[in-house]
């Protein structure tokens, strides 16, 4: 075998692993390296590897939990003027992604601290800001919080909103749309103009 095509053979089976892991893990949050290993097919040697312990599998997941966030969010405000909307649509956009990985919190809150969260979140963070900022500058936001704060405050909510989702407490179905009517709210905007903007954009 050709060391091109062992690089590839070995990427395909880190590919497998990790796409296996997300699975399991979504289904046990408690699974073992041993049991993703033969979940996987492959023997427990191969995964660890590629991740030479669990909670580096771990965060290989979150990276490409970060890296998909990332996307959405430049997607979801992309091309819009009206900072409010482009806010709103970029949260509607990451929370499709965050339902996918929201029950890997647990996990990730054990594995890495929450300033390493933010520190993974940069780029989503600094764009957010942004809009924050323009939609205080225009009245849209109305907050005592500089922008800076506020989208601390509006993380807090997301990430608790999360873990209310993953306790049952809220159903997954709406929690998209409740979330960022919640947010825009914190963020100072009377509800029925954010209940109205979100419905708007959900129903186009």
């Amino acid at each position: 075998m050709t060391p091109h095509a062992s690089s590839l053979r070995a990427e395909a089976n880190r590919r497998h692993i990790l796409d296996v892991a997300l699975t399991e893990l979504l289904r046990a949050p408690d699974a073992s390296m041993h049991h993703i290993a033969l979940a996987a097919g492959v023997a427990r040697r191969t995964v660890y590897g590629h991740f030479p312990s669990r909670d580096a599998l771990v965060a290989a997941l979150i990276g490409e939990a970060v890296e998909a966030v990332e996307q959405a969010h430049a997607v979801g405000r992309e091309g819009v003027a009206d900072p409010a909307e482009a806010l709103a649509r970029s949260l509607l956009a990451v929370w499709e992604v965050v339902d996918r990985y929201r029950l890997l919190l647990s996990l990730a809150r054990q594995s890495l601290t929450m300033e390493g969260i933010r520190d993974r979140l940069g780029a989503v963070h600094a764009a957010g800001t942004r809009l924050i900022q323009r939609a205080l500058d225009d009245g849209a936001f109305t907050s005592p919080l500089p922008a800076e704060g506020l989208r601390y405050v509006l993380e807090g909510v997301l990430f608790s909103v999360m873990e209310a989702t993953n306790a049952g407490h809220v159903r997954p179905e709406e929690a998209g749309r409740a979330t960022t009517v919640t947010l825009l709210c914190a963020a100072g905007m009377p509800h029925d103009r954010a209940a109205e903007l979100v419905a708007g954009i959900l129903d186009r």
